[in-house]
């Protein structure tokens, strides 16, 4: 189960709201916790009797699954035959899932079944029914984005469960989690739903949960969260907790952001989400009152791919995105959420606001490219290294031979993990060699390197850099100037010595 450190007070924090009731005149509306309206929807009892016929039903669909993976942590220089190899280790995990097919479909989480520092599929997955038979499983597909994988065993005459069709999940509605928390094995939780559509401010197309206070932990990850009726309503993808494990504040994929998902998936296909090209930044309290907008209404554009689709309909730099295809764009409804959801090749309108001016564009979206949600799940800040990664191209063994660094472009969802202004251009640093000099200065996994040398010369690629590095060596100089922006600091200059 993925989880969450940093928490707001907002949510932490909870209150009880009090409704003062005053004498009202016959006929006026009643309160909403009138006695005699409240007996019309809830049992005298005010809760399931039990719910062990339902959980009878249910969980000899729900699976264990547990993953190995021989995980490259990174590369040494063997001194007696010159050569660089790989530092491997087989590392173990696991989750939860649930079987969608008498024939053995399995729905999961795409974090269960992936790992290393590229989020590569793992090496082997094992299933385990609650009967003890266990399958070795194929992993059908992965999706990124949405976190989810499809799974297949070999095996006939399966129990299976159906998601629910529509959004009919409601706030205090009652649910039930079945899943393998913390290693001991099948484990049913139940509680209410706390919110549905919770925005946690990761910015996509599916940074949309249902929100529960059903007690799930690490393992429950990818397990059912079912209604009343046995629908499987959602997924089960993280917790945020201060201390990693539950408080009550949990979150799961909703069945009709996860359906089309499973079903591109399990057909063979990709899955399609619209692309604009576009870097955005919220219109926050200042910038909505530099700007001259009201609060939290619309996002600033402050980076434009060449060639994409926002190009090509003549958004620029400094655009502030109101409405896409006639949908207001807000912090609850943000760009990419809306965009993601388009079929690629609608051509949609956009309003915005250009020098204090509205304007209407129009766009033909784009196809967002697979490797920009690869390089977002890739990355965790938090996930150390001692040495850097094997290095995939030219510039990448050069600045990793000279520099120590294992670097990648900085996209606007790695800015937000390493807690840096999703416009910002430039390298993450995926992990230092601890016998370099950059490991010597402190620079360390999710540091930002936005310029290098003495003209500063932006580098948002790992070729613009190594040119400079190379440029700065054919100066004869031993030392490269990089520019440095960690989270929560101003940027500064380092002088790293560079390795002949």
């Amino acid at each position: 189960m993925r989880y969450v450190y940093g928490i707001t007070s907002a949510l932490l924090v909870g209150g009880t709201a009090l409704a003062l009731v005053t004498q009202s005149p016959v006929g006026a509306q009643v309160a909403q916790n009138e006695k005699s309206e409240i007996a019309k929807t809830v049992p005298r009892a005010g809760a399931p009797e039990s719910f062990a016929d339902l959980v009878e039903q249910l969980q000899p669909a729900v699976v264990n699954i547990s993953t190995k993976q021989e995980v490259t942590l990174g590369v040494r220089l063997n001194p007696f035959a010159g050569t660089r190899e790989p530092i491997t280790q087989e590392q173990q995990g696991g989750g939860s899932g649930f079987l969608i097919s008498a024939d053995g479909y399995i729905v999961t989480n795409n974090h269960v079944v992936s790992g290393g520092p590229r989020g590569e599929a793992v090496n082997e997955v094992t299933v385990t029914l609650t009967n003890s038979k266990e399958y070795k499983a194929k992993i059908v597909g992965r999706d990124v984005a949405s976190d989810l994988a499809l799974l297949k065993i070999e095996a006939t005459g399966l129990p299976f469960v159906k998601f629910a069709t529509g959004s009919d999940a409601r706030v205090g509605d009652w649910v039930v989690a079945i899943g393998n928390p913390l290693g001991l094995g099948s484990t049913v939780t139940a509680g209410i739903i706390s919110a549905v559509q919770r925005n946690l401010g990761q910015g996509g197309a599916y940074d949309r949960y249902i929100q529960t206070d059903t007690a799930i932990n690490r393992g429950n990850s990818g397990g059912p969260l079912f209604d009343l009726q046995g629908n499987v309503v959602g997924i089960n993808n993280m917790l945020i907790s201060p201390v990693g494990a539950n408080i009550g504040v949990n979150f799961a994929i909703p069945a009709d952001a996860a359906i089309p998902v499973i079903e591109a998936l399990r057909a063979g296909q990709a899955v399609e989400r619209g692309y604009l090209g576009i870097g955005i930044t919220p219109v926050d309290e200042d910038m909505a009152a530099a700007l001259g907008l009201p609060k939290d209404r619309g996002e600033r554009i402050g980076r434009i791919e060449p060639g994409e689709a926002g190009d090509k309909a003549g958004l620029k730099r400094g655009d502030v995105v109101t409405k896409v295809n006639g949908k207001d764009v807000s912090p609850q409804q943000t760009l990419s959420y809306i965009v993601a959801r388009i079929k690629p090749g609608t051509r949609i309108p956009l309003e915005v606001i250009r020098d204090g001016k509205t304007l209407t564009l129009y766009a033909v979206v784009g196809t967002r490219p697979a490797s920009a949600d690869q390089a977002q799940a890739a990355f965790d800040p938090e996930d150390e290294q001692a040495t850097p990664d094997d290095p995939t191209g030219a510039a990448d063994t050069a600045i990793q031979n000279e520099l120590g660094l294992a670097v990648l472009p900085l996209t606007a969802d790695i800015a937000r993990s390493v807690g840096v202004d999703a416009g910002t251009k430039g390298l993450v640093i995926a992990s230092v060699s601890a016998n370099s000099d950059a490991g010597r200065k402190g620079l360390r996994r999710g540091d930002v390197i936005l310029s290098a040398g003495t003209n500063r010369t932006p580098v948002a690629t790992a070729d613009a850099l190594a040119k400079v590095v190379a440029a700065t060596k054919a100066a004869g100089r031993e030392a490269i100037l990089v520019e440095i922006l960690r989270r929560g600091g101003p940027s500064a200059d380092v002088a790293l010595r560079i390795k002949r």
